[in-house]
């Protein structure tokens, strides 16, 4: 059985592994690794989409990195999408990067700070 013998390795991430299907919403302040399928929105600080991962829902996170699907709109920060990576929705971000050969069949929206001007 594993325990947590110390502070710092309670700052562990949430792993979602391959194969394992969860529905229902998470939410973490820290890091949620998704390798399986999530049906149901995600909250945390970072969110990993790995290869072979599939999300269906709602992703809120500072950081997103996406190498697979996400079925569902996605508010962050910051947008890293990774090779062959999928995505239908709205993505709403400040700082975007995609590599090549992506699949997005998605609205970009990019974020505005309040203050910010309009032009």
């Amino acid at each position: 059985m594993l325990a947590f013998t110390n502070a710092d390795e309670k700052q562990s991430p949430t792993v979602i592994g391959a194969g394992c299907k969860i529905t229902g919403n998470i939410h973490s302040d820290l890091t949620v690794q998704i390798h399986g399928t999530v049906q149901g929105d995600i909250t945390a600080s970072i969110v990993v989409v790995g290869r072979g991962g599939h999300v269906i829902g709602d992703i809120f996170t500072e950081t997103l990195f996406l190498h697979g699907d996400l079925n569902g709109s996605a508010t962050v920060n910051t947008a890293n999408i990774f090779s062959n990576a999928r995505m239908n929705g709205t993505l709403t971000y400040r700082t975007l990067n995609i590599t090549s050969n992506t699949e997005l069949e998605c609205k970009l929206a990019k974020r505005k700070d309040k203050g910010q001007n309009n032009d």
